[in-house]
């Protein structure tokens, strides 16, 4: 009886032979499960948040800081403001005194040479313009309340109730204090007059000499200031890169700093010399043109309160109007006259000049005209002339620096 042969084995692929089941073989796939999918989330309405980290004890310090500084510079403006006016004058001739200096002229002699001329300059052009400018200042009082009268007279019309109740009411009193007079004075009873100072010319005068004193004290010690500047040279940028340190990349920044500063601050002097004598000129011809006296006169004046932005115009407008109806007697040349100021302060003072500025120092006009506004609160009269170069530097700084950054950013046009 024969056995049956057993069932053909398929042969196993090459290199699996003889090797048993292996542990590790992968599991076979699962089904997938039953799962359901996930939900879209619903639409979020509320406000959208953004997490910035805030260091309150650094941001108080810092407040702390800006407000002790304006403080300072309030309390100490008598000292800042030379200085600030000196260093002004500094970067605006030192091209002049490099000048001379590649001439062979010592920068100490160059330096005097050219304050001198400059001051001799002005006080040769004050001299001739003061005849000029005293009866001009002279003629404002009487031409004020010449307007006043000219507008009370226009707006009643003729003589008001308001004016013959004033007028009896005068009369009344008038008589009340003659007959008081005339009449014995009372027993027990004293009478006090009241009667006002004199006049003594001595303490106008010397308050007058005063101020004019204090203000050539502060013109002796910019003249000083700008004059020991100007002669030591790249002094101070020397001592400025070794404060900086031994760093070349700290040297590099410095350097760079210092001639934005300085490029900045020379392009904003040459725009408001510029804009000075085309206000100046375009004044004078104006007013020759309409035939107000001291046309000459007044075109200075424009052009020199032109370096106070938004303040000169003002006063230039307003005190030409008064002149004008002082000389023509008619509201309508005062009002042409001073129409034609505001028309050229405003086309070029108010307009083309932060135009000027903000593309000559890459300040937005909105950060020129709010620096004005500080600096002007702050300083007064000269703040208006300083606060845009301070500003100027303050950016150079602030766009070199990297905490610092975005006050540039603000600042920026």
């Amino acid at each position: 009886m024969t056995e049956p042969a057993p069932a053909s084995v398929p042969p196993a692929p090459p290199g699996t032979a003889d090797c048993p089941a292996s542990a590790d073989a992968p599991p076979p796939p699962e089904a997938p499960s039953a799962e359901p999918a996930p939900q879209p989330a619903p639409p979020f309405n509320g406000p959208l948040m953004l997490h910035m980290p805030v260091d309150v004890r650094n941001l108080s310090l810092a407040l702390l800081a800006l407000f002790a500084s304006v403080a300072l510079l309030h309390w100490a403006s008598a000292v800042f403001i030379p200085i600030m006016l000196s260093l002004l004058l500094t970067t605006a001739l030192r091209p002049a005194v490099e000048a001379l200096r590649r001439w062979r002229v010592p920068r100490w002699l160059g330096a005097g040479v050219l304050l001198v001329a400059i001051v001799s300059a002005l006080a040769s052009a004050a001299w001739s313009l003061s005849d000029g400018a005293g009866q001009l200042v002279d003629s404002l009082p009487m031409a004020a309340q010449k307007v006043r009268d000219n507008l009370r007279a226009r707006a009643s019309g003729g003589v008001s109730p308001l004016d013959t109740v004033q007028k009896a009411a005068t009369q009344i009193e008038q008589a009340a204090s003659e007959n008081s007079a005339a009449a014995a004075p009372r027993r027990g009873v004293q009478r006090v007059i009241v009667e006002r100072p004199p006049f003594n010319i001595r303490d106008y005068l010397w308050s007058g000499t005063m101020g004019l004193m204090s203000a050539l004290g502060q013109l002796a010690v910019v003249i000083f200031l700008t004059y020991f500047s100007l002669a030591s040279g790249n002094l101070f940028r020397a001592k400025l890169l070794r404060i900086a340190g031994t760093s070349l990349e700290r040297r590099k920044v410095t350097i760079h700093v210092l001639e934005d500063i300085t490029r900045q601050i020379q392009r904003y002097l040459l725009v408001q010399v510029f804009t000075s004598i085309l206000v100046g000129l375009a004044t004078g011809l104006a007013y020759w043109a309409l035939g107000l006296q001291n046309a000459a006169v007044w075109g200075v004046a424009a052009g020199v309160l032109n370096l106070a932005p938004y303040v000169g115009s003002a006063l230039v407008t307003g005190a030409s109007a008064l002149v004008a109806f002082l000389q023509f007697g008619t509201l309508d040349m005062a009002l042409a006259i001073g129409g034609a100021s505001l028309f050229i302060h405003t086309l070029v003072g108010n307009l083309l000049t932060p135009w000027l500025t903000s593309r000559t120092s890459s300040m937005s006009p909105v950060a020129v005209f709010v620096s004005v506004l500080a600096w002007g609160w702050l300083w007064g009269l000269w703040g208006l002339l300083l606060g845009i170069p301070v500003m100027m530097a303050v950016k150079a700084v602030c766009d070199r620096v990297e905490d610092l950054k975005a006050v540039g950013e603000l600042l920026g046009d």
